[in-house]
């Protein structure tokens, strides 16, 4: 994406059919993210959970701002919000 400004973090782990479509979903469109991969770290899933109050991965993250899994990923492209928030 064209003048994004903003990190976008995303925590996942293996089996995850959510984390991948939201990987697929960045890379076609250009977004650039960080992969934290939390397979077989059940103390880091744990403290990331309590920490953004969300229980389920995908874990996405916009400037340490929680987006929430795929499906809200999904929701804020579909309502035209997303890039307005990778470019601020």
């Amino acid at each position: 994406m064209e003048n994004q400004k903003a990190k976008v973090v995303i925590y996942t782990k293996d089996p995850c059919p959510y984390c991948v479509r939201a990987i697929h979903f960045f890379n076609e469109y250009g977004i650039k993210y960080e992969e934290v991969d939390l397979t077989d770290r059940p103390e880091e899933i744990d403290r990331i959970k309590n920490e953004t109050g969300w229980r389920t991965v995908p874990i996405i993250m916009i400037n340490n701002d929680l987006i929430g899994g795929y499906m809200d990923l999904k929701a804020l492209h579909d309502e035209g919000k997303l890039e307005g928030l990778l470019v601020s």
